[in-house]
């Protein structure tokens, strides 16, 4: 789907000049309600596709032929998404592209109702493309425009196990294999409110084993954990030293995280956490020690950049949350390789839902992901770095269908957690 620019018989702006030549736009070049910006270049078109696995990527194309892409993936949910962006793609068309801060805040408060995991999503998948333009079009790479590196790599972890975690032992070894100093794994299978603590045994198990093939081990409760067995599972695992364990609780039990602060392992959150004002209470309560928005779900890289130097203020780890596609991975990278109090970051190499693609399906530069003694390097190509393999992606998304995810009950019939 997209939304474009009338058609115009002018000649096109040359994109290769540079921008202290370039010619502010004018009022009449621009759309309406729009503010002036110092180059004529504004967006001429938005696309989305959606394609397999699970994936939406956004195309924003400006004036001037430079093209950017971003990614608004909600697991299970991209139907509504595509609906935000229709919405949002057309009343953005004739902007000028070097005024994200402007589209941002218009997208967001412009209409009233604002935040959630869907319209946050939409904005995302806009904000991380016209960044990519951006750079594209002054010739530097993301990480450039967001002040310069504070590192030169970015240190990663990736998933084994699936959703009900098993053959972990192989998995970490072919992960090591590939690179990989660090995974993460679902702790245990789906759990009722009360359950037999005979089935927290093998969570330590699973652990023990991944961390004897010499590999750093987050675990993730998923929030398919409530309170009464989170607690057991805690006191359990904290002696074997996990990197992390994530959303022990569901978020929206704050106070009941604060049980955990003093465990000895460091807690983390944010997957479905989608603004600062999100984010804020869990910092006021000390509950959360490594913040993992999700740049495809929580403003894009606008939004997650204050996300990431608000954390700062409270001594937490910046540790995007990532089990996407490869423009929030790469978003998310350029993040990191920015942010003094980044941590460590999830990309979704082999994870168990990429049956129909993977990180490198749909780039013609699949080595930029590549990772090398548990890091991948900073991008040096100008925007987020990817050469997106366009005729791909569209013929693709002709043929995608929606992604589902799992749907459990538990010997008694009641429904459980995913």
């Amino acid at each position: 789907m997209s939304a474009e620019a009338p058609t115009s018989s002018a000649a096109p702006t040359d994109p290769s000049r540079p921008i202290q030549d370039a010619v502010p736009t004018a009022p009449s070049q621009r759309a309406p309600g729009s503010l002036a910006s110092c180059s004529d270049d504004v967006i001429a078109k938005i696309e989305y596709f959606v394609v397999q696995p699970r994936w939406v990527f956004v195309r924003v194309e400006s004036s001037n032929g430079h093209v950017g892409w971003g990614e608004a993936t909600l697991e299970g949910h991209s139907e509504a998404v595509e609906g935000a962006l229709k919405s949002l793609s057309k009343w953005f068309i004739g902007w000028p592209t070097d005024n994200i801060n402007d589209i941002y805040e218009h997208a967001y408060r412009g209409k009233f109702y604002r935040g959630g995991e869907v319209l946050m999503s939409a904005l995302s998948g806009l904000d991380i493309a016209l960044w990519d333009l951006k750079g594209k079009r002054l010739g530097v790479p993301v990480w450039s425009l967001l002040g310069g590196l504070v590192r030169d790599k970015v240190k990663v972890y990736c998933w084994i196990g699936g959703d009900r975690p098993g053959d972990v032992l192989d998995q970490a070894k072919i992960r090591k294999e590939k690179g990989f100093t660090a995974v993460k794994m679902n702790a245990t299978e789906d759990m009722g409110w009360l359950d037999s603590p005979k089935c927290l045994d093998s969570a330590v198990e699973r652990l023990k084993l991944a961390q004897g093939v010499g590999l750093d081990v987050g675990l993730d409760f998923h929030g398919r954990v409530h309170r009464p067995m989170a607690k057991q599972l805690i006191q359990l695992l904290a002696p074997y030293r996990p990197l992390f364990i994530e959303e022990p609780l569901l978020a929206s039990h704050i106070t009941e995280l604060a049980q955990f602060k003093h465990c000895g392992v460091p807690i983390a959150l944010g997957e479905r956490l989608y603004t600062r004002n999100d984010f804020r209470p869990y910092f006021e309560a000390g509950v959360v020690d490594m913040v993992q928005p999700d740049v495809s779900h929580a403003g894009g890289i606008s939004e997650c950049m204050r996300i990431g130097r608000m954390a700062e203020t409270y001594d937490c780890a910046f540790s995007p949350h990532c089990p996407n596609g490869p423009i929030s991975l790469l978003a998310s990278i350029h993040m990191d390789l920015a942010l003094p109090n980044f941590g460590i970051q999830e990309m979704s190499y082999a994870i168990h839902y990429n049956t129909d693609a993977d990180l490198g399906t749909y780039l013609l530069n699949p080595e930029i992901l590549e990772v090398v003694d548990g890091h991948v390097a900073a991008p040096m190509t100008p925007g987020l770095g990817l050469d997106i393999n366009e005729e791909l992606v569209r013929e693709a998304a002709t043929k995608s269908k929606p992604w589902a995810n799992t749907l459990w009950r538990g010997p008694d019939g009641g429904f459980r957690e995913w």
